[in-house]
């Protein structure tokens, strides 16, 4: 959509200002009367990316995606005895995707200004606090709830989070309970939507050298979008993490049962482990990922064996090309075997190199997909450079060497060469920090 005129242009800096403004009085005013410890922080995160063959196989007419993205997030953290209150706004852009314009310009945008963080911490006695509002949910290696960092909108849940610590032991209970609206009667919800969301999370520190976790998990999605039918699947399993002078071995084991979106009964299993080991400037390891997968859809199938990672992360587990988001359909339900070797290197004092080769199998195979199970293997590598303490440049070049299985499942017969270029730029200066009892 196109205008004639500036108008909306000046309209749109006018509120920005307004708005600006606000946020500074707001600053001022719990400066000038707040006891307690307020910080602001900014973070400014531009990534470049060449996308030729990034999440499916390239094919023959296929052109190179070119485009910058932008993050930028102003966080307001304030504290004092007995309460904390975090406020994150963020604005997530494609570097020209305004929709307002004209001929001499560009002057306004789709929506993209949005709420990241708004939650406050009470004191619920000695070693309690009660988080109430909108905040991220990450817990252990994120392979079931995570923070999902590469997506530049991140993820965030409305929720409520009791959380209790001690010396060795920390607790973690939380509910989510999500609606479209002030509704008058009825709880539909979009079926492809957590409706609800409820877990657990229980650490203990054994030792200096080994840490363990129990997580269970259960999430609830409507029958339909137009019932208030609720199939829950359960997810529970442990985290553990070890680590003696050079070694460190960590790994998941994680088991689902319960009902999925169309209230198939669940039996599904997620394994992963992973072993490192420190030599001088060099960190090599290797590692296992398993998950389960069909061996029969459709009509004829009496349980689901496909697991759900649920709102883990995905980037950083199964390959940075993310050919494996949605294993219903990028592996028509037949799960994953993720083999995987990767080198952590200091090329000097700020810079550091990270290079993952990953191996990739279907855990099964069911009519749905070709009978071979190899899918190919992948290359990862990022190098990153501390600019400052407060800022740090990172570059990645990744590639894909298809199966013929691979090929099949994405529809793609001939292609060239599959691979993802990005240089990315993350900057989180603190704007302000006072720790001083009368602020």
């Amino acid at each position: 959509m196109y205008r004639n005129s500036n108008a909306g242009g000046l309209k749109n800096i006018s509120r920005l200002s307004v708005k600006s403004s606000l946020l500074f009085s707001i600053i001022l005013f719990t400066k000038s009367f707040a006891w307690g410890q307020l910080q602001v922080d900014a973070q400014y995160r531009n990534r470049f990316e060449v996308r030729d063959g990034y999440r499916q196989l390239t094919s023959d007419g296929m052109t190179p995606a070119v485009f910058i993205s932008q993050r930028t997030r102003l966080s307001v953290h304030y504290e004092t005895d007995g309460l904390k209150v975090t406020f994150t706004p963020q604005d997530v852009r494609v570097w020209g995707d305004e929709q307002l314009a004209s001929s001499t310009g560009v002057y306004g945008d789709a929506a993209s200004l949005d709420l990241f963080e708004a939650f406050v911490e009470v004191r619920t006695g000695n070693a309690g606090w009660l988080s109430i509002g909108r905040q991220p949910l990450v817990y252990d290696n994120q392979r079931i709830l995570g923070a999902r960092n590469w997506n530049q909108n991140g993820l965030a849940y409305d929720a409520l989070v009791w959380k209790w610590q001690s010396e060795d032991w920390s607790v973690h209970l939380g509910t989510s309970w999500n609606s479209t609206g002030e509704n008058i009667s009825e709880n539909y919800y979009p079926s492809d939507r957590i409706k609800s969301l409820s877990f657990l999370w229980l650490q203990r520190i054994v030792s200096k050298d080994w840490q363990i976790s129990f997580s269970h998990v259960a999430s609830g999605v409507t029958r339909s979008d137009a019932d208030n039918h609720l199939y829950f699947r359960q997810t529970t399993g442990v985290y553990s993490i070890w680590q003696k002078e050079d070694w460190q071995a960590r790994g998941n084991l994680y088991y689902q049962f319960g009902k999925n979106r169309t209230g198939t009964n669940v039996s599904a299993l997620l394994l992963d482990a992973e072993v490192t080991y420190r030599t001088g400037r060099l960190e090599p390891g290797v590692g296992l990922s398993y998950l389960s997968g069909n061996s029969q859809t459709g009509s004829g199938q009496k349980t689901d064996h496909l697991f759900d990672v649920l709102y883990g992360a995905r980037h950083r587990f199964f390959g940075g090309m993310d050919y494996y988001r949605s294993f219903t359909t990028q592996t028509q339900q037949a799960g994953l075997v993720d083999y995987h070797f990767f080198i952590n290197g200091k090329l000097a004092a700020k810079t550091s190199l990270t290079n993952t080769f990953h191996y990739f199998q279907l855990a099964q195979t069911n009519q749905d997909t070709p009978t071979n199970k190899n899918l190919g293997y992948e290359n990862d590598l990022v190098i990153k450079h501390q600019l400052t303490g407060w800022g740090v440049l990172e570059g990645g070049y990744l590639f894909y060497c298809p199966s013929q299985s691979l090929k099949t499942l994405q529809g793609i017969s001939t292609g060239r060469f599959s691979q993802f270029f990005y240089l990315q730029l993350t900057l989180t200066p603190t704007l302000f920090r006072n720790q001083q009892s009368n602020i």
